[in-house]
């Protein structure tokens, strides 16, 4: 029997040519060959100014598009109205005023129970990056893969789409799930540092849904993943010890210790982990690197609290076919980045921001702070604005 990773390779060469058609025929349906993906110059880098900008959306929920009905919304948003577009238009607005350089998808991009075709749906979803030809890259949650898609064939798919930096999962690497991957953010053209990444963001795939012991529960973080990442941050770690990011859709257990810790947020439900501590939060902290942790899920939930000196926020729920808060805005969270002025040129991180953007009439800031700066004597800390 061949090995598991051959098995793999051969799968998702079966499954290329068929997304490819798919996907071509889905952006343009009188095109009788695949069409080939619009890409953004890579590797990703920082500014001219010093500055890495990612915007977060979290749980999009996305259906099919104007037929697909609100839920918790106030009179005032649409009412009968209101739809998948009204997420849409929201996420058009954060990239017009953001003007952002990645674009995180965190997961629940589709609600597959809503979307008659994933595919289709995905499309619809991420369309708004794609127009404004703003890189991104995407995890998926507990309930994209329940339209027509596997998780698999959903990671190949989003990996397709034009202006996408996701991957399936990490090259010689056999992993648990689809999703696992590393972007590294590099120094601004005419630095030192244009050929080294001076801020690493690992996606992974915190699964969907598992019975354990007979009890149903939320998918984790697996063995094979947590070995993948501590492998990887080593080897980045061996160049240079740059700050790194993750991202993830699950939050683990021990984010509900947060609730007796001042965080900076909003707390407005029970944390929906899975019921396995796969030990997640002593390998984050171990590899050093990890500064923060940025989560979806629970969409009432948009706090940023310390744990064991890496801080977890929650991106807060953005879509309006997720279930929200009728008195509670729609929101997003912005992660800025600073580098620090070298001698002539930039050098390396100096600071990491987040706030978030309420989809009101202002599309008001919430909720600014520092989450980590490096410090001239090499300490960490977090500070609130």
């Amino acid at each position: 029997m061949p090995p598991m990773s051959s098995l793999f390779s051969l799968r998702l060469t079966c499954l290329l040519p068929v997304l490819l058609l798919r996907f071509s025929t889905l952006l343009d349906p009188g095109a009788a060959v695949p069409r080939v993906k619009r890409s953004t110059p890579l590797p990703l880098r920082f500014r001219h100014d010093g500055a890495f900008k990612i915007l977060q959306v979290a749980d999009m929920h996305f259906g099919n598009g104007a037929a697909t009905r609100c839920r918790d919304v106030s009179p005032e948003v649409g009412g009968a109205l209101c739809s998948d577009l009204n997420t849409t238009r929201f996420l058009r607005r954060l990239i017009e005023a953001e003007r952002p350089d990645l674009i995180a998808f965190t997961g629940d991009n589709i609600f597959g129970g809503s979307a008659t075709d994933a595919a289709e749906s995905l499309l619809r979803a991420i369309s708004p990056a794609m127009e404004y030809n703003v890189p991104w890259a995407a995890i998926l949650g507990n309930h994209d893969q329940e339209s027509t898609m596997t998780r698999e064939e959903l990671m190949t798919f989003l990996s397709l789409m034009d202006y996408s930096v996701s991957q399936v999962n990490p090259p010689g690497f056999l992993v648990h799930g689809f999703g696992n991957y590393h972007v590294g953010i590099h120094g601004t053209f005419g630095s030192e540092f244009v050929n080294t990444s001076l801020l690493n963001l690992y996606f992974l795939d915190s699964g969907d849904r598992e019975v354990v012991d007979g009890i149903k529960t939320y998918g984790w973080i697996k063995e094979s993943q947590l070995a993948w990442l501590s492998a990887t941050s080593r080897e980045l770690q061996q160049n240079l010890h740059s700050p790194a990011l993750a991202f993830f859709h699950i939050p683990i257990p021990e984010v509900r210790e947060l609730w007796y810790t001042d965080f900076k947020g909003q707390y407005q439900e029970g944390v929906a982990c899975s019921l396995v501590n796969s030990g997640a939060l002593g390998t984050l902290v171990s590899m050093g690197d990890v500064k923060g942790v940025f989560l979806g899920h629970d969409h009432l939930n948009d706090f940023c609290g310390d744990l064991n000196g890496i801080q977890f926020c929650y991106g807060g729920g953005f879509g309006y076919h997720a279930y929200g808060r009728s008195d509670w805005p729609r929101r997003a969270r912005v992660i800025h980045t600073e580098l620090k002025k070298g001698q002539g040129s930039w050098a390396g991180v100096e600071s990491i921001q987040t706030w978030k953007l309420l989809d009101d009439e202002k599309l008001s800031k919430i909720d600014e702070q520092v989450l980590w700066r490096h410090d001239d004597d090499d300490s960490d800390h977090s500070v609130y604005l």
